[in-house]
């Protein structure tokens, strides 16, 4: 028991960073120009970042995408495993973040939390039907 909190601290780590690695990714996928992310699956935003980024050829390209293909069902297995945990995380660090916001910054945050949730589910909604 004495470790549990030390299990959490690990855990919400490696979820903001996941979270920031994603987002990071994502925003500079957007500020490239690159198609919207509801227009592209998440494999082929993945191959035009790293075709903007590596000079990557058509036949490159393509190699990538087979690799994305072939462990998607891998890669999907696991984050539905994972993701009720992440969310949970995700949940505890709202809830810590709120309390160190005034009640007008609280207000706010609540307002952008929704928006993001929304565009997350928008995302999961456009990858099922990619599938």
């Amino acid at each position: 028991m004495k470790h549990r909190p030390r299990l959490l601290a690990l855990l919400l780590l490696a979820a903001v960073f996941v979270a920031g690695a994603v987002s990071s990714w994502a925003v500079q996928a957007w500020a490239d120009g690159n198609a919207s992310p509801k227009r592209l699956s998440r494999g082929e935003r993945a191959v035009a970042y790293l075709t903007d980024e590596l000079d990557l050829a058509r036949p490159q390209q393509d190699s990538v995408r087979a690799v994305f293909a072939r462990y998607r069902p891998a890669m999907d297995s696991i984050w539905s495993k994972v993701h009720p945990q992440f969310d949970s995380v995700r949940a505890l660090v709202r809830a810590d973040v709120m309390t160190h916001l005034t009640p007008a910054q609280q207000s706010r945050y609540r307002e952008l939390t929704v928006k993001m949730d929304e565009r997350h589910r928008a995302g999961d909604s456009s990858r099922s039907r990619t599938k």
